[in-house]
């Protein structure tokens, strides 16, 4: 039978977890009002770009960016997005089967040479032991937090080697932030490029609008395509960031709810062995009176 002591050392052990889960499921959610303004803060940003690239395209049906090329994939690039801290529940777990299906998926199809680029530090060993896969290093700028570089950095090293057809297709694998309790782990196509302007948008803006440009369409359309994928990378990295929070602070908030549980049901314990003892002291006090 557990003692009162021991009881008493439990109690203080879960009580000192309850407080550091409390701790972190505040500092979690003062995260992910941080992460959740960088996230909406960019919105018009790429709305604006998308605004722009929408316009021009509608207005020039012959082009066609190389960054949007189809082609017979043998090379496959996969940037795997997942956290630099644990203690965020199943949220890493979840990412990687969805990586592990697309690996699968792939090597299925004869694909030759897959090439992965794990943001994050909690399943690079993981990874790292997967046969048949390369893991290349990520930009710097990664560890050092500088998020916006960092993805400029990404992105131009991914479109280099499309545009050399070093890469075939380029894949970002992420978790998407609909809300705290809901997040959607994602495999996105990054490259060939795609995208689609709504028929009736593209009409109503060429039969009302006219532009005018300079030096001309072509030369616009090179520019804005980068700036979309940029900002593309970017919205990923901070979806990703986003759902991890969210994450965390569920799984701190489960963890809490336990170590309250634990907590009563240890307290009940202790008190009816100590109401044990005070009988037991009262029984011999009554009995050595009545000798």
């Amino acid at each position: 039978m557990t003692s009162a002591r021991e009881l008493k050392g439990r109690i203080n052990s879960v009580h000192s977890s309850h407080k550091i889960t409390g701790a972190m499921k505040m500092i979690s959610s003062a995260r992910l009002r941080k992460a959740e303004n960088i996230l909406y803060n960019a919105r018009p940003y790429r709305e604006q770009l998308n605004n722009l690239l929408s316009c021009v395209t509608s207005s020039i049906s012959d082009y066609y960016s190389p960054l949007g090329q189809e082609r017979n994939i043998q090379r496959v690039a996969i940037v795997l997005f997942t956290s630099n801290e644990g203690l965020c529940g199943a949220f890493n777990l979840t990412l990687f089967k969805k990586f592990l299906e697309t690996v699968a998926g792939y090597i299925q199809q004869d694909v030759k040479d897959i090439v992965v680029y794990v943001l994050g530090n909690k399943l690079q060993g993981d990874v790292n032991k997967i046969k048949g896969i390369r893991v290349k290093p990520v930009p710097v700028s990664f560890k050092e937090k500088e998020y916006a570089k960092a993805c400029v950095e990404l992105s131009d090293e991914l479109m280099r080697d499309f545009l050399a057809e070093r890469v075939d297709r380029v894949d970002l694998i992420y978790s998407r932030y609909k809300s705290i309790g809901n997040q959607l782990v994602t495999s996105e196509c990054f490259l060939p490029w795609k995208y689609q302007v709504k028929g009736e948008d593209a009409a109503q803006r060429k039969s009302t609008v006219t532009y005018i440009y300079e030096p001309d369409a072509k030369s616009i359309l090179d520019t804005l395509y980068p700036l979309v994928i940029h900002s593309t990378m970017y919205r990923a990295l901070m979806e990703n960031q986003t759902s991890e929070q969210a994450a965390r602070i569920l799984s701190m908030q489960v963890a809490n709810d336990n170590a309250r549980k634990l907590l009563a049901d240890l307290q009940l314990q202790y008190n009816k062995i100590r109401q044990q003892a005070i009988t037991t002291e009262l029984l011999d006090i009554v009995g050595g009176s009545l000798e």
